[in-house]
């Protein structure tokens, strides 16, 4: 199907529904404009309307918006197309949502846990569950889902590990961010006019088990998190809770997506898989960044213009939106030779699948990088003919570009 100007508006939820190829289509359009386009806000039942949202879809006008925090500012919002009500900010209000100099500070807390250093520390940990996890896939084989039984594993252990989540607590963790990233998947949102308490409680569960195991002040981040002096003051209750929410919901759901639409891509690329199994060690660090291009887990983010300013040609006004569609960037015809290529020998990959440059930079990059390739290294040196099966089971979601199931054979 051949999609029209016209026919594109990234507002609508039937938008985010429709297949891939056609997806790609209309933000090859997008790219293909002067300027970037306005659309209207979602219609949600949680939020009041507003008046509207720039997209930028190309790699530049990304990269300098990143790099200019002090105009297009987190703070009324990064991850909703929509102001955060006094409700959602409790437990959606992170850092994340906040600019310099308290978004520095309170990064600082948890920045060290995240740092190539540190993360090296917790080598030996991934190479064990990973060895774990392919263990288990070779005793139950033929097949399986992939997302449940391999990809969602090994980050939700890890970061509920760094944090001093309890196993008993994993299924918790697993649920709760399943909802908080839905999107409004009616799967996981089944009530569209409900939706709001759906992720308030969600919400309110993760903030609640944060809240009870800092009680018991375990080893790891929470720890941390709870100890912590920013400016002679604790974090409070809220900030612990929303802080605790960011860090397991970023941790375990992007890498876990990054993962699943990895084995898809290498499916799909048979040329490409065997280049990488002629060279595991060597080739799987460009695999990986070319796997988190292409799959572009976190899908936007959100800034809002402070003043008026004009960049690249385009003038905006105090109080614009604008999303950030990184998807939409790795696929910048200007910046990537024949972009819709899966290509594990690609450089150099200036991709933003971890965000733009500046303060917002995805902290957790090192830690998700080191996922990502341990994993295959393992699954690929011990079942080198593993391969996805059929068209994937797609989170209807345009924040996050996920995978809800994909069966798997070897």
């Amino acid at each position: 199907m051949t999609l029209a100007l016209g026919e594109i508006d990234l507002s609508d939820r039937a938008f985010w529904a429709r297949p891939m190829a056609e997806r790609e289509q209309a933000f090859a359009l997008l790219r293909a404009q002067p300027a970037p386009m306005r659309f209207a806000e979602p219609v949600v039942g949680y939020a009041p309307p507003g008046d509207g949202f720039y997209a930028l879809v190309r790699h530049a006008d990304i990269v300098e918006a990143s790099r200019r925090p002090e105009i297009f500012s987190s703070a009324k919002g990064s991850t909703s197309v929509h102001d955060l009500t006094p409700e959602f900010a409790e437990y959606f209000g992170s850092m994340i949502s906040m600019d310099d100099p308290r978004h520095a500070r309170l990064r600082r807390i948890v920045s060290r846990a995240f740092t190539p250093k540190m993360i090296q520390k917790f080598e030996d940990d991934v190479r064990a569950e990973a060895a774990r996890i392919v263990d288990e896939l070779l005793a139950v084989g033929p097949g399986c889902d992939f997302v449940g039984e391999v990809a969602a594993r090994l980050p939700l252990k890890i970061i509920c590990d760094m944090m001093g989540i309890p196993a008993e607590h994993y299924r918790t963790v697993y649920e709760a961010t399943n909802v908080i990233l839905s999107g409004g998947d009616p799967e996981f949102v089944s009530d569209a006019e409900n939706a709001g308490a759906l992720l308030l409680g969600a919400g309110e569960r993760l903030a609640g088990l944060v809240t009870s195991l800092a009680k018991d002040r375990p080893d790891g981040l929470i720890s941390a998190l709870t100890s912590a002096n920013i400016d002679g003051e604790q974090l409070t209750v809220q900030e612990l809770g929303s802080f605790f929410i960011l860090l397991v919901v970023a941790g375990n759901e992007t890498t876990r997506n990054a993962i699943s639409h990895g084995l898809h891509l290498l499916t799909e690329n048979p040329d490409q898989r065997d280049l990488l199994l002629a060279d595991l060690d060597g080739r799987v660090g460009g695999a990986v960044e070319e796997i988190v291009r292409l799959a572009s887990p976190v899908a936007w983010m959100r800034r809002t213009v402070t003043r008026d300013h004009e960049m690249n040609g385009t003038s905006y006004r105090e109080g614009d939106k604008v999303l950030l569609f990184y998807w939409a960037a790795n696929r910048d015809e200007d910046v990537f030779t024949d972009p819709y290529r899966f290509d594990i020998l690609r450089d150099p990959n200036p991709h933003l699948g971890f965000g733009g440059p500046g303060p917002h930079f995805c902290l957790g990059a090192h830690l998700a990088r080191r996922e990502i390739r341990v994993l295959f290294r393992e699954l690929l040196s011990r079942i080198p003919e593993i391969r996805s099966v059929g068209e994937p089971d797609r989170l209807r979601s345009s924040f996050i570009n996920g995978i809800k199931r994909m069966p798997c054979a070897f």
